[in-house]
């Protein structure tokens, strides 16, 4: 298998188009069509119905896409293992939600892996917390970090630190009651809190912003007003100058972050390693 053809089939399920994703790879659209056409020969199905202005997955492009991701990673992984030398020998891939990388701490823990032990080299990649738990059963990634452990077994479980998430807002006087008529900026961050979070009528209309991004969710709310939940370790240095204010009868939700790997890794002895490097505790809001 060409992982080129792969490459090329994510691209045009990307773009939808065959042009912008021949512009995006640096190829000719016929150099990508020929691609397509290649790869539906080998597998021996139409990949995309193709019709003027229109091209989306077929049934069978659809069962494909998951298994085109999986490969290319798995392969970038491979070549990056294949190739590690005598300063960096040994890597080890942790998985996240693109949010949690925003997350106050974490950059401080791994630059604070890096410093403990010699010869790592991390991979680091965004994944969305729908994925998580088979990124880790096929070992795709080594450790994950989340706000919702999966209940599977074979998975370790550890908790790393305990944090809020907090509703906020520019305004100085703000109760839960006069929100209302406030532009709601909606955290997309895990499954128990969009369920928390409809049971807090006030909050039940369309969002200004619907973001997965705290950092995004945070400049909206500083540069135009709004109220919304934020993690307080985001929060922490707004509120603290000022800029931000928590609203004083609004419910706090509890949240914790979690570390996830399988217990069968064969890096086990790496990653206890790498797991007993602690998590800093930010100052956190009240």
């Amino acid at each position: 298998m060409d992982t080129e053809l792969l490459r090329t089939f994510l691209e045009v399920t990307k773009t939808r188009h065959f042009g912008r994703a021949a512009d995006n790879l640096f190829l000719t659209q016929s150099a990508v069509s020929f691609r397509v056409r290649q790869l539906e020969s080998q597998l021996g199905n139409a990949l995309f119905s193709r019709q003027r202005g229109n091209v989306h997955l077929t049934a069978a492009g659809e069962r494909l896409q998951p298994y085109a991701e999986a490969i290319l990673q798995t392969w970038g992984r491979a070549r990056q293992d294949v190739a590690l030398s005598e300063s960096l020998s040994k890597q080890v891939t942790i998985g996240a939600s693109p949010m949690f990388w925003e997350f106050d701490g974490i950059s401080d823990w791994i630059n604070r892996i890096y410093s403990t032990l010699d010869g790592l080299a991390l991979r680091l990649e965004s994944v969305p917390r729908q994925s998580m738990a088979k990124r880790l059963l096929d070992k795709s990634i080594d450790v994950s970090i989340t706000s919702e452990p999966p209940r599977i077994e074979n998975l370790q479980v550890s908790k790393v630190r305990d944090y809020q998430l907090q509703m906020v807002t520019r305004e100085k006087s703000c109760s839960v009651e006069n929100i209302k008529s406030y532009p709601l900026v909606y955290l997309d961050w895990s499954t128990r809190f969009s369920v928390e979070h409809s049971r807090i009528s006030e909050l039940q209309k369309t969002p200004v912003m619907h973001t997965h991004s705290s950092r995004m969710a945070l400049e909206y709310l500083l540069n135009n007003g709004g109220v919304g939940y934020l993690p307080s370790p985001v929060i922490a240095q707004s509120v603290e100058e000022g800029d931000l204010h928590v609203v004083p009868d609004a419910p706090v939700m509890e949240q914790s972050l979690y570390l996830v790997w399988r217990e069968d890794n064969e890096k086990e002895a790496l990653l206890e390693a790498m797991l007993s490097v602690p998590f800093n505790h930010v100052t956190e809001s009240v």
